[in-house]
């Protein structure tokens, strides 16, 4: 079977970089896999993306290197299955608040006698390989998001489901929790404690974490040691991008 580098990545303490897709383009998908980034997650959960969509920019981000991931839209047998028989190699999985919600995760995600996956989709072993059954247990990557304050609370048993490979903080959601505005990036007390105490509980069970972040914050989010770090959106950088040039060509034209 296909190796999941982002897994290995995670394992040996080194970081992962990627973002996440909503926009729904099979070549933007195609573009942003082709820059380098180690991971693409595909935005089932807020984006307008259903499972044949899916499976295309799958087979998009399949041209590379770059691991595909998907987050579901919840934490639901029927999503996370479909998703994985379309090809991803990891499940990015929203609203993980204690205990039964990650042995959910992992029993949906994992085949048996591990959890409960039942065995189908073509593209398993077209792009994991053809003996994607017997190590698929081995190399899904399974992230379980934290975000709201009573995931954080009940951080050490989440985390402490076997077959759990990572945490992923949400920062607006669980600013939202906490009666916290609703900003980019999150900078309140209340905030950095919260994220603190879920990093004391993952670092003593060997639980890597990760966080979504601006490119202006990657950095700063690096050296609190999160790994799976999510630089922006798809969107986000066309918005950027777009304004950036919008605003040097009405400059050249005020002054021209």
């Amino acid at each position: 079977m296909r190796t999941n580098r982002v897994k290995q990545l995670l394992k040996a303490g080194e970081p992962a970089l990627g973002t996440f897709m909503a926009l729904g383009s099979t070549l933007g998908a195609e573009q942003l896999a082709q820059l380098g980034f180690d991971w693409l997650v595909i935005d089932q959960e807020h984006g307008a993306i259903d499972a044949t969509l899916t499976q295309s920019l799958l087979q998009a981000i399949s041209t590379t290197e770059t691991v595909p991931l998907v987050r579901v839209p919840s934490n639901g047998v029927d999503w996370i299955k479909r998703a994985l028989d379309a090809g991803a190699y990891g499940l990015v999985v929203p609203m993980v608040n204690d205990r039964a919600d990650a042995e959910a995760a992992v029993r949906a995600t994992r085949y048996p006698p591990l959890g409960a996956r039942s065995i189908g989709g073509s593209r398993t072993r077209l792009y994991g390989g053809a003996d994607y059954v017997e190590h698929a247990n081995e190399e899904i990557l399974l992230m379980v998001q934290i975000e709201h304050i009573t995931a954080v609370e009940n951080a050490r048993e989440i985390l402490s489901v076997p077959g759990i490979d990572g945490y992923f903080i949400g920062p607006g959601d669980l600013c939202a929790s906490m009666g916290l505005p609703n900003t980019w990036d999150p900078d309140f007390p209340e905030y950095w404690a919260a994220l603190e105490k879920v990093r004391r509980v993952a670092t003593e069970l060997g639980v890597p974490g990760g966080i979504h972040a601006s490119p202006g914050r990657v950095t700063a989010m690096l050296e609190k040691g999160y790994q799976f770090v999510a630089v922006g959106f798809d969107i986000s950088f066309m918005a950027s991008a777009a304004t950036a040039a919008l605003q040097a060509a009405r400059r050249k034209t005020a002054t021209a």
